[in-house]
């Protein structure tokens, strides 16, 4: 049976690995990208380039989106040369960004006039999961396109959930980091203390591990940290824009989350030294006893 054909915007860390799997599961996939030399792996690994969003979707079934900011996603979707300029009736378009629910819910109806299904579907996993397939995502918009979408999440992610109509994952989303805001700052710490204590990091890390302190962070950045290894698997800058969306909707909602806001300041001082384009796990430099 022939794959329909996809599209997909945004080539970056988490992007090239999405494409790259989807390619790898028979999928032809034709690309955009802001800065064409960044998608040169995808190309390499048989995707096809095309000059604009809208000439993406105008040759693609599914059209799907992973870019920086939700300033980029309204740029890509509703711009003179974005996916809604070319997305033909009939087709889906998907955004794996990590934006507000509410920009997912504008997506959706501005699609809808056009035969054109929108689904907003955030991952996490971050660039291991990318690379390997295992992403989680986290669907909003409608159960039947989600359901005929499956095989294509599924050639990219290993844990896949719909949670209801158009920015239902973005909040699923919100909720994810949330929690990931808490599983950083106290890997950070707790590392920052088993130095100042003289014990062993890397055994305290197997240690925890073993016991009812495992978390993905602590598995996965707690080795990168001991290694020096500040490369971004995931950007400072764009989990400050997370927390900030994540923030603002819990506020719309009447709710305060102070460790959530503690963790914001953190990372947001990070920002503000030049340090933002370093992976989340660089928080570890915030704290100068760790650094002595």
């Amino acid at each position: 049976m022939t794959k329909p054909q996809l599209g997909f915007i945004g080539t970056g860390v988490m992007g090239t690995g999405i494409v790259k799997n989807l390619l790898k599961a028979g999928y032809p996939v034709v690309v955009f990208n802001r800065t064409k030399a960044h998608a040169q792996h995808v190309l390499d690994a048989g995707a096809t380039w095309a000059d604009s969003p809208k000439l993406v979707a105008a040759q693609s079934a599914i059209t799907l989106s992973m870019v920086g900011f939700p300033q980029d996603v309204e740029q890509i979707y509703f711009g003179e040369n974005g996916i809604l300029a070319g997305a033909p009736a009939n087709s889906v378009v998907v955004d794996m960004t990590t934006s507000t629910p509410r920009l997912a819910a504008a997506i959706a109806a501005a699609a809808a006039p056009h035969g054109v299904t929108a689904l907003d579907a955030p991952v996490s996993g971050g660039d291991v999961g990318a690379k390997n397939g295992t992403l989680t995502i986290m669907i909003g918009g409608d159960a039947a396109t989600a359901a005929r979408l499956q095989p294509v999440f599924e050639a990219v992610g290993a844990s896949i959930h719909r949670f209801g109509g158009p920015g239902a994952g973005q909040h699923a989303k919100m909720a994810n980091q949330i929690m990931i805001a808490g599983t950083m700052t106290g890997l950070t710490e707790m590392l920052v203390y088993a130095k100042a204590a003289g014990l062993d990091e890397s055994a305290l890390l197997e240690t925890v591990a073993g016991g009812s302190g495992a978390n993905w962070s602590l598995s996965n950045y707690g080795p990168r940290i001991l290694a020096g290894d500040t490369k971004p698997g995931f950007y400072i800058k764009h989990f400050v824009k997370d927390l900030g969306i994540a923030l603002d909707e819990a506020a719309a909602m009447g709710l305060d989350l102070p460790a959530t806001a503690t963790a914001r300041r953190l990372y947001q001082a990070m920002v503000d030294a030049g340090l933002g384009d370093l992976g989340t796990q660089a928080l570890i430099r915030s704290y100068p006893s760790w650094e002595a």
